[in-house]
């Protein structure tokens, strides 16, 4: 029988009635005592990491969930971490960086009703991780939720309330579970490239710029001063940039002059930004941006809050965050 172990973090799913709101308090043990056929499927070790709304959750949490699985993979054959829907797409992300090499399932879920609560999803978004982190065919880091298997580096939060709260972004979805039954779309094997190793060090300089029309070049000209070492552009379509009036190519043009790599996503939540296409991107280009094609908003952040706790080489940064498809 298979060993895994359930890591609760807090958010929603362990979330109880407080005078100001829902708080964070259940405990792992509290929420595997509501789902007692989970000791059917596997062997359930548990541990209560933190108890937190994941708007809380910052970089220095990521490193302790990273280094508590890497720890607990030694023993374990999975892991299931239960955490709030608000960041877990930047949570699983971070996961997916940090630990290269992975060869057996890290899953995320959590829920958007508590799971004391009469109407949860939470005990079919718990019980489906744990039939995913059993059945043998996943590796990596994934979020299941509402029956969804999504990669950890594509997961996105579309729905605020709704209990399909996840989607995969430009990528199918890994596979469903029905009934407690996976089924898999992709079945294509990853390639590990040598032991599972751990990086957690993680630099959160990153600055992160919605576009609307408007907007002004000096946020991106006060970025150095702030003590930000990258910026990520949520650029308007396919990734353009104003160019014209409220003319934000000569900001980039320093910002890049000064070894501060600016990336370029899309406001769009499908199909990637191509900056080959119109002008306004292609002109981007030219004044230095990169373009992270199809990856999300989240995983462009998190990679390169990742790349910078390496190294601070401009060139090495360029390099590595556009080694990848999808950015891993």
């Amino acid at each position: 029988m298979k060993k895994i172990l359930l890591l609760s973090t807090g958010g929603t799913i362990a979330s109880r009635t407080a005078g100001n709101g829902f708080v964070p308090a259940a405990e792992a043990e509290d929420l595997l005592c509501l789902i007692p056929e989970l000791k059917d499927l596997c062997e359930v070790r548990y541990a209560t990491l933190m108890n937190l709304d994941s708007s809380n959750i910052q970089p220095e949490e990521w490193a302790d969930m990273a280094s508590a699985v890497f720890r607990a993979l030694s023993v374990c054959d999975g892991v299931v971490i239960t955490h709030g829907t608000d960041t877990m797409a930047y949570s699983s992300a971070a996961l997916a960086y940090m630990l290269q090499n992975l060869n057996k399932p890290v899953i995320f879920t959590g829920a958007q009703i508590p799971i004391e609560e009469p109407d949860t999803d939470g005990k079919r978004n718990l019980k489906d991780a744990f039939s995913a982190a059993v059945d043998g065919r996943l590796a990596g880091v994934y979020i299941v939720f509402d029956g969804s298997i999504i990669s950890g580096i594509c997961a996105k939060k579309v729905y605020s309330k709704n209990r399909h709260a996840f989607e995969s972004i430009n990528r199918k979805p890994v596979g469903e579970i029905v009934e407690g039954v996976v089924s898999l779309y992709d079945t294509s094997e990853r390639l590990i490239d040598g032991p599972l190793t751990l990086n957690a060090n993680f630099d959160s300089s990153v600055l992160l710029v919605k576009l609307t029309p408007g907007s002004s070049s000096a946020i991106l000209d006060a970025a150095v001063s702030l003590g930000y070492k990258a910026v990520v552009i949520e650029a308007f379509g396919l990734g353009g940039i104003p160019n014209v009036r409220r003319n934000l190519l000569p900001s980039i043009r320093r910002l890049t002059a000064q070894k501060i790599p600016v990336v370029v996503t899309t406001q769009c939540v499908y199909d990637g930004c191509d900056l080959g296409i119109y002008h306004v991107g292609v002109s981007a280009v030219e004044a230095g941006v990169v373009s992270a094609g199809n990856m999300t908003t989240e995983a462009a952040v998190v990679k390169l809050m990742w790349i910078l706790g390496e190294t601070t080489n401009f060139d090495q940064i360029i390099e590595r965050f556009c080694k990848g498809e999808h950015g891993l």
